[in-house]
């Protein structure tokens, strides 16, 4: 039941892959600029540095002289076979450059969604189990307080203050935390607090009103009733159920995560896949953007799926269908 089930839906990922594509072939297409002067180094000002015939050859030799619609059918069938392409700055392979820059978003997702995680259940928990309380409207006014919140304001005020005022942590930089975890965590700290708050905000006000449905139904005035602990009750019955609802934020959030924060990577100088996306626009390097932009549409149809399956895991009685 489970494999068919994973097999259709895979199936129904793939027009939706398709229809990703096609948007985001022509949307690079309109961003502003002309590749092969890019490629040449050339302003566009200074166009007449180049001969006609040698800014056709090159043209020719990219591939942008064919129509538009036999460019896209040759860059699926290269993608098909592994192949994005060959960035126009660097000439080199784009699959190669993307998974070079991949390590460090994932790492400092990861980092994010375990910061997002700790912050939003506890807060969450309380504010339900304490209703209308000052622990709840303490919760409510910091959820509140993460939505309206812009991450590249956050993240410059906590520069200023860790970096800058007090001196405990760096602004800019990255270490691999498989060479040097202490220094990655120093490194990680700052952005990881930014872009995990921007996780709990959401994720703290769904926990808790998940949670004050779930304290309302039979089974948990049953389970009071019957003496059992707190603890118990709270974490085991009541929190449980309400992880359902919270895990689609948090699968959502998360393949934005892993997608890379394009904001907090370029403030943070972090050597991710959303700074890469931002320096491949500036450039533009199409096959750079393509391929970045490709890889988190994968990212958020891979991580849905996952989202999927994990309901199942929570709540037997969801039938995949």
């Amino acid at each position: 039941m489970f494999v068919r089930y994973l097999i259709q839906r895979i199936w129904q990922l793939i027009p939706v892959l398709i229809l990703v594509s096609v948007a985001v072939f022509l949307i690079v297409r309109v961003i502003p600029g002309d590749p092969v002067l890019v490629m040449l180094g050339i302003d566009p000002e200074e166009r007449s540095r180049i001969s006609e015939e040698q800014y056709q050859a090159l043209q020719q030799q990219l591939g942008f002289d064919r129509p538009i619609y036999v460019q896209y059918v040759h860059w699926v069938s290269k993608i098909v076979q592994g192949d994005l392409g060959l960035s126009l700055r660097s000439r080199r392979p784009v699959f190669e450059i993307i998974f070079e820059r991949y390590p460090a978003t994932i790492y400092l997702a990861l980092t994010a969604l375990l910061v997002g995680i700790a912050i939003a259940i506890p807060t969450g928990v309380i504010a339900a189990t304490r209703q209308n309380t000052g622990a709840d409207y303490a919760a409510m006014g910091f959820a509140l307080w993460g939505i309206a919140m812009p991450n590249f304001w956050l993240a410059l005020m906590l520069i200023v203050l860790f970096s800058l005022k007090l001196g405990w942590l760096p602004s800019i930089g990255y270490a691999s935390p498989l060479e040097n975890p202490l220094r990655f965590l120093q490194h990680a700290c700052l952005p990881a607090i930014v872009m995990g708050t921007d996780l709990a905000a959401p994720l703290t006000r769904y926990i808790r009103a998940e949670m004050l449905e779930q304290l309302k139904q039979d089974y948990v005035r049953t389970a009071w009733a019957k003496g059992l602990p707190s603890r118990m009750v709270i974490i085991k019955h009541a929190l449980k159920n309400s992880l359902i609802a919270a895990v689609t934020v948090v699968g959502l959030q998360t393949a934005r995560l892993l997608g890379g924060s394009t904001i907090v990577e370029t403030v943070f100088s972090w050597p991710g896949v959303g700074r890469l996306l931002i320096e491949g626009i500036y450039s533009r390097d199409y096959p750079i953007v393509q391929g970045a932009v490709l890889l988190i549409a994968v990212t958020y149809v891979f991580i849905n799926l996952c989202v999927d399956v994990v309901y199942k895991w929570l709540d037997p009685r969801i039938k995949l269908e």
